[in-house]
């Protein structure tokens, strides 16, 4: 941002000169912005995405809003709910949520067994 004559004194008793101010913005950890709409990406169990039903989502206000998932929802599908973006002079953005599988890092023996049979079963489907 350059702000004119704001700067130091000139030399030999001329105009001051100009003050240039460099901002740097920290990424947030949770939300991007794309205009006046905020995106997010939310992990969501693969039992959720392809049997469907309610997922909490972070706002950027610090609350949580549930949205809804449809059974057979795939990965990298993204929602919009509406109103939960940036505000900004005439109207306020959305907020954009893509939602990812998430893979378990380990399984219980039960688990494992219904992995297993999930897997056998579909193995005939084509996906």
């Amino acid at each position: 941002i350059r702000m004119k004559e704001r700067g130091g004194p000139g030399r030999n008793g001329g105009p001051p000169g100009d003050l240039y101010v460099l901002v740097h913005v920290t990424p947030h950890l949770t939300f991007a912005r794309k205009g006046d709409n905020l995106t997010t990406m939310v992990r969501v169990p693969f039992a959720t995405l392809a049997l469907g039903g309610e997922v909490d989502v972070p706002t950027l206000e610090g609350d949580i809003v549930k949205i809804k998932v449809k059974a057979g929802t795939q990965p990298g599908t993204t929602q919009r709910v509406r109103g939960r973006g940036v505000q900004a002079a005439k109207k306020t953005g959305d907020l954009l949520v893509t939602l990812q599988v998430a893979v378990p890092t380990t399984l219980t023996d039960a688990q494992r067994a219904a992995v297993e049979a999930l897997r056998d079963a579909s193995s005939e489907v084509n996906v």
